[in-house]
């Protein structure tokens, strides 16, 4: 744990009071209602229609269906790949690689651009079993689903009054309908103290309900059985032979029957209420990637849940849930159509029609996915969270870190969800072993890197082709969420202790890695802008990518007072990095030939990484990069991906564009049924507002969260800029608890696209500069106390 629970405890006290201080000074119009996505049917399709609950540890979708409830679950540890599958696995190294480095270099010297790239694309490539197309790569390995649970209740003629509803601000889903003049009612949540699913089933049938259980799933070597009150799926992977376990706790008023035919039969119930469990024998240890007591983990949460209860489940879940969601509040001037469908709404939408609350609701969505798929001593988040269904998902469902992963953490910091950003960073934490090997196995260089994809068993080498596989400056934007938990937080103890030996490995591997051009400039050689173009000898996301390692360094070693003697060769290694350069026709440079084509419509936009996340471009200090950014953008256009379009909201939000990220939200959001992998076809969002990519990722979601906070807070520069974005159409609004560098709470209420009231407060004394339009003023904030300013910055 990152933060202590004495801390945490102050916290939850200091946001409490701050929700009713909210409340009750910054109503306006129509108070907000619980954000909800709800819909008059069931689902049919998985990825477009189907609802996700989560705890981090389990995720599930549930269908909502009359005739037969389908809940599908997944554990966030169940892979295929790594040394069960393929004994020869080693993380993709290749020993010795690093000895074709010169000769790469030297071509690339010499203008042999695609002799270098044959070169390195044969030479420097990661290793796996065997790429059979298709995203089916043996050794390398996939996130799978677990199982599926089905409950059919004995019922008749044509449902009435059917609701299939998703509360965010509860973390709990219903479904409601009725048959024969019968009422049923369904309850579904998932609770991350207790470890465990809730999933309960009701009826007001004077006679009860018959129900039967069924439970399946897509493995082989499983045993499904029944015994002493609990449902028990045992079995292993046949890929990797890794060792997995459920268990379903069954409880009920009415009679439950014996285990027949892979069925359990309930008769006559009023209630019958399942916990669910699962984990698997996987632990995130270097080199093995295994060993957990994953049977005697579920057995001892099974005693725990069933020790408390149902209703004590739902209020510790409520207790922990509401503690994290209800920090932020966004509410916009409008009409709340909440008594319209979810799906009915996107259509409206899509069409032209306002809704203000849509777009809310569309945010509070990112938070609440987020907290689902993301708490502490989990795993992060992967491209899908925690949810998949297929056993040869795309992309494997995994950690990829040339954009995606990182994107999903954007919202952490700035929405107030810190501890949902841990899971990453005790991820990035466990990566160096095996990003040490990869560093001197191909570039016999110090320090740890990561490149495009990662997989739970420590596969830190380039990929297996060229250009996508090749990124090693993967670390050094791992080690930004590293800093920026640091730079929100102000844990001096967490920085000295946990983030800068991250951060201090990662630079130690740029410091080995950059050579000196003809012009005594040092450049990333060879370099690739991820997925985009070809190799040169200074892809600028590389150089961007290493200054922000750098200048953070610096500053770390600088809060901490110690390692004065690396803190020096920072700097003059920083000192003599390539300069970014605008082109020949006024676009920041994606390389350092100027060699950008004004027509191309790529979905990355990589050189625009040190305008966000990164700092080194911005509005306060680079006018003249800025303007070359823009300049970037407008030719790369508006369309893209799902994730895309998310980043691209960020950008025009740090250019201070706010009716051009609403636009982009706005893009974002279209309905869309699209359902492959064609990344031409565009993102969008489906029935139940998950992105697609397509298919469905997460990052979009999490991207376009992110992108309406810096819409209305930024703190990147050293200021405080209130509503650096805010667009024509959210002139009136309000919102309470974003957060900014330093630990400062921020809450803002803006009428007629003017600021009328500002609080803040934060943990510690500190001083702070505020920009609001022009104006900059500074304040001292004491610790615990809190600033109330009004729409001219002056204290009230």
């Amino acid at each position: 744990m990152i933060f202590s629970n004495s801390k945490r405890t102050t916290c939850t006290f200091l946001l409490t009071t701050f929700v009713i201080f909210l409340n009750s000074v910054f109503s306006f119009g129509q108070e907000s209602k619980d954000p909800k996505l709800w819909y008059k049917q069931p689902a049919h399709s998985w990825m477009k229609e189907a609802l996700p609950i989560g705890n981090g540890y389990l995720g599930a979708m549930f269908f909502g269906g009359i005739e037969e409830e389908h809940i599908q679950f997944n554990e966030e540890t169940l892979w295929t790949g790594g040394k069960g599958e393929w004994n020869e696995y080693n993380g993709g190294n290749r020993e010795g690689a690093h000895k074709h480095l010169p000769e790469v270099r030297r071509l690339l010297d010499s203008g042999k651009y695609e002799e270098a790239h044959q070169l390195a694309n044969r030479e420097l490539t990661g290793v796996i079993k065997a790429d059979k197309g298709n995203s089916v790569w043996e050794g390398y390995g996939a996130y799978q689903p677990f199982g599926d649970l089905f409950v059919r209740p004995q019922s008749s003629g044509s449902p009435s009054n059917y609701s299939r509803e998703l509360n965010i601000s509860k973390g709990i889903a219903t479904v409601k309908y009725i048959t024969e003049g019968v009422s049923h009612k369904r309850e579904y949540f998932a609770n991350y103290p207790s470890r465990t699913l809730v999933f309960r089933f009701q009826n007001d049938n004077p006679q009860g309900v018959d129900y039967v259980l069924r439970q399946t799933t897509e493995h082989k070597n499983v045993d499904i059985s029944y015994k002493d009150g609990q449902l028990v799926m045992s079995g292993y992977l046949e890929n990797n032979r890794m060792g997995f376990e459920s268990r379903v706790v069954v409880e009920s008023d009415g009679k439950i029957l014996p285990f027949t035919d892979g069925k359990l039969s309930v008769k006559s119930a009023n209630n019958l209420t399942l916990y669910l469990t699962a984990s698997t024998d996987y632990k995130n240890e270097y080199p093995h990637y295994s060993g957990r007591k994953y049977k005697e983990l579920n057995k001892k949460t099974i005693e725990t849940v069933l020790s408390k209860g149902y209703d004590a489940l739902l209020s510790e879940h409520l207790t922990d849930y509401s503690n994290l969601f209800s920090r932020v509040d966004f509410t916009l001037d409008g009409v709340d159509k909440d008594n319209i469908p979810t799906d009915e709404r996107l259509r409206l939408y899509a069409s032209g029609g306002e809704d203000p609350y849509l777009e809310t609701l569309y945010f509070q969505y990112g938070r609440y996915l987020l907290i689902s798929s993301s708490r502490p001593g989990t795993m992060p988040a992967n491209l899908q969270g925690k949810w998949n269904n297929m056993t040869n998902p795309p992309w494997a469902s995994d950690y990829h870190a040339n954009i995606n992963i990182q994107m999903i953490y954007w919202p952490a910091e700035i929405t107030n969800l810190s501890e949902c950003h841990e899971p990453l960073i005790e991820y990035i934490d466990k990566l160096r072993p095996p990003g040490r090997k990869s560093a001197r196995d191909f570039f016999n260089a110090e320090g740890w890197i990561v490149n495009t994809m990662n997989n739970p068993f420590g596969y830190t080498a380039p990929g297996w082709g060229f250009p996508w596989g090749f990124f090693p400056a993967g670390a050094a934007w791992y080690s930004r969420h590293v800093w920026e938990h640091y730079e929100f937080s102000g844990d001096r103890n967490y920085l000295k202790e946990k983030g800068y030996p991250i951060m201090k490995e990662a630079a130690q591997f740029w410091l080995d890695y950059l050579t000196e051009d003809e012009d005594g400039f040092l450049v990333s050689s060879p370099s690739y802008s991820p997925e985009h173009g070809g190799i040169s000898t200074g892809a600028y996301m590389d150089i961007e990518i290493t200054w922000d390692i750098f200048a953070n360094c610096i500053k770390a070693c600088e809060d901490l007072g110690l390692d004065n003697g690396f803190k020096e060769k920072l700097i003059a290694a920083k000192s003599k990095l390539l300069p970014l350069k605008i082109g020949k026709w006024g676009q920041l440079q994606e390389w350092k030939e100027d060699v950008d084509d004004p027509t191309n419509k790529h979905r990355h936009v990589s050189h625009l990484y040190a305008l966000y996340p990164g700092t080194q471009v911005n509005t306060v200090r680079t006018p003249d990069l800025v303007n070359a950014a823009r300049v970037s953008l407008n030719a790369r256009g508006d369309d893209g991906t799902g994730w895309s379009i998310g980043w691209k909201i960020n950008f025009w939000a740090r250019l201070l564009d706010g009716d051009r990220s609403y636009k982009l939200l706005n893009r974002a959001m279209q309905l869309t049924q699209t359902g492959g992998v064609n990344m031409m076809d565009g993102g969008g969002v489906y029935n139940n507002l998950f992105s697609t990519h397509p298919p469905f990722q997460l990052d979009g979601n999490m991207g376009a969260t992110a992108g309406m906070a810096e819409m209305l807070l930024q703190s990147h520069s050293g200021e405080i800029h209130i509503l650096p974005a805010l667009p024509k159409a959210w002139s009136t609004g309000k919102i309470g608890g974003l957060k900014a560098r330093g630990g400062i709470e921020v809450d803002m209420a803006w009428s007629h696209g003017k600021l009328d009231k500002l609080t803040l407060k934060c943990d510690h004394d500190q001083t702070v500069k505020i920009r609001y339009h022009n104006e900059v003023i500074r304040f001292d904030l004491k610790a615990g106390k809190v600033l109330n300013l009004d729409g001219s910055l002056m204290v009230n």
